[in-house]
């Protein structure tokens, strides 16, 4: 019954460490946040003091879905002085092209804002499993089109899983956004540009744990 107890209390501790968990800013001196309406309404002047230089904020999903609150964070992290990017959460269930048109007729094409990221990795509800040309040849498409409407080039956030079935960095020479918790990750074929280093932070100002990002020196 003790050696339970402890173990529950370990894992407690663990947690309450782990959500207010950053990587060095001495290591690190760009960190942020990157949140959908899942995150909720986000007071971003107390975000910018807890640290956060920059927001990558959801706006679309697959060809259809729009972030419903990508247009009031993408006026309020600009008003609140902090650098702001895009990001298109990618769909193996629906073509590069309609995927483009949607984030393209979302997302406004803004000298200031960060290069555009796309979220790769499997999606609940989708079973599709295409060959690895099929996938690639996708999202060389996808990333051309919202690239020639911002007008640079685009982040890959891409998950473990994702990469190890598809190698995507490895044929696509994009910047890279890997994701991995606490240790800096180790699985893209080419160095990171940015790190995923915490997907449940607690930061004042934003009403659930966010995923906090860094880039590298």
């Amino acid at each position: 019954m003790a050696t339970a107890i402890g173990v529950i209390l370990a894992v407690i501790l663990a947690l309450v460490l782990g959500i207010g968990w950053s990587p060095s800013p001495q290591s690190y001196r760009f960190q942020g946040v990157d949140v959908s309406a899942a995150n909720g309404t986000i007071e971003w002047p107390v975000l910018r003091g807890g640290g956060v230089s920059f927001a990558y904020l959801t706006a679309t999903v697959g060809a259809d879905a729009r972030d419903p609150m990508f247009e009031t964070n993408w006026r309020e992290v600009y008003a609140a002085g902090l650098r702001r990017g895009p990001l298109h959460v990618y769909s193996l269930c629906r073509l590069a092209a309609d995927q483009a048109n949607n984030f393209n007729t979302t997302v406004p094409n803004t000298a200031d804002s960060l290069p555009p990221a796309i979220w790769v990795d499997f999606e609940d509800g989708c079973a599709a499993r295409p060959d690895r040309a099929v996938v690639i040849g996708e999202l060389e498409r996808l990333l051309s089109t919202i690239e020639s409407h911002m007008r640079k080039p685009a982040l890959i956030k891409i998950s473990r899983r994702f990469e190890s079935a598809y190698r995507v960095t490895a044929a696509i020479p994009r910047p890279i956004w890997a994701v991995q918790a606490y240790f800096p990750p180790d699985y893209t074929a080419r160095s990171w540009r940015m790190w995923q280093a915490n997907a449940m932070r607690r930061i004042d100002g934003a009403p659930t744990l966010v995923h906090w990002n860094v880039v590298a020196p």
